[in-house]
């Protein structure tokens, strides 16, 4: 499989150091509570840039595309609808910019925001919205595509499905947050199983993202790595956090959460970065533990 080679050439040269959380770099930018980031890509394209060239300077070697809602289920009514394919071309265009050849730029696909077990959506609308997505992606001359922070393995199925129709190496990511020890997805899919389908999907990268902390990424990324032969992607929040007037906080701090992510690298991963409540610091904080 060409995808899992190149995948497989990369992390060969140790822990792939990826990115940290963009919306909360994207608000700390002037983006408004409820506002739909994706389309920045657009409206605001040298703010999104800016996200990007941070986590390239603070050094990531993979950073992610501003395309984690952009496709056009998510996108609902917005007149916006009919350029999904406009708005996920730019989020290429942009990191690439950024990235200046110093970084690959992973193209990201998220959920489409609709219960697939509660009829809200089937199956056939969600493989043609993210089919749209992906070649969309793929056209812009993305290195791979990101399907993450799923919950739903069927969804995720779908849209690892897609993805890799683009001839792209694709990176396939679940939420494990649930359950008596955080380690089941919301509707009870384990590691194991979730590795197991989205490896047969086609997914050259099986992984795990936000949900928790680092610290509890710890056994999930121990059951992810003996459950496929696949590398392994874990980006997990900066701890979890705590409601301050409305406002998720996270208290963790840059060095404490590159201390546990050098313990996800010692469980098996091959390629880590942060989730919710991380930044460049975290990045660069991360990126002088494991390479120091």
């Amino acid at each position: 499989m060409p995808g899992t080679l190149v995948i497989r050439e990369l992390a060969a040269e140790g822990p792939v150091l990826t990115d940290g959380a963009w919306g909360t770099e994207m608000q700390a930018r002037g983006l408004a509570a409820g506002e739909f980031g994706d389309l920045w890509n657009l409206s605001h394209p040298e703010r999104v840039e800016e996200v990007a060239r941070a986590y390239v300077a603070a050094g990531s070697q993979v950073i992610l595309t501003n395309t984690f809602r952009a496709n056009r289920i998510a996108l609902g009514t917005r007149p916006e609808r009919e350029r999904v394919g406009d708005v996920n071309r730019a989020g290429v265009e942009i990191s690439r910019r950024a990235a200046a050849g110093q970084a690959r730029v992973f193209a990201s696909i998220g959920p489409s925001g609709k219960i697939l077990m509660m009829g809200e959506i089937d199956e056939g609308e969600l493989r043609a919205a993210f089919t749209e997505q992906a070649t969309a992606l793929a056209e812009a001359g993305a290195d791979a595509i990101v399907v993450e922070t799923m919950t739903d393995l069927v969804e995720a199925r779908i849209a690892v499905e897609a993805a890799t129709a683009t001839g792209l190496p694709v990176v396939a990511c679940m939420v494990f947050d649930s359950g008596k020890n955080k380690d089941r997805t919301m509707m009870g899919v384990t590691p194991s199983d979730a590795a197991s389908e989205l490896a047969r999907a086609g997914a050259d990268v099986i992984g795990a993202n936000c949900g928790v902390g680092p610290e509890d990424f710890i056994r999930i990324c121990e059951t992810l790595a003996s459950s496929t032969d696949r590398p392994i992607w874990v980006k997990p929040n900066a701890g979890l956090p705590e409601l301050v007037d409305g406002e998720a906080v996270y208290r963790m701090s840059p060095e404490a959460f590159a201390g546990s992510v050098r313990k996800l690298v010692a469980a098996g991963a091959s390629f880590v970065g942060g989730c919710c409540g991380t930044n460049p610091k975290f990045i660069e904080t991360l990126q002088l533990q494991l390479r120091g």
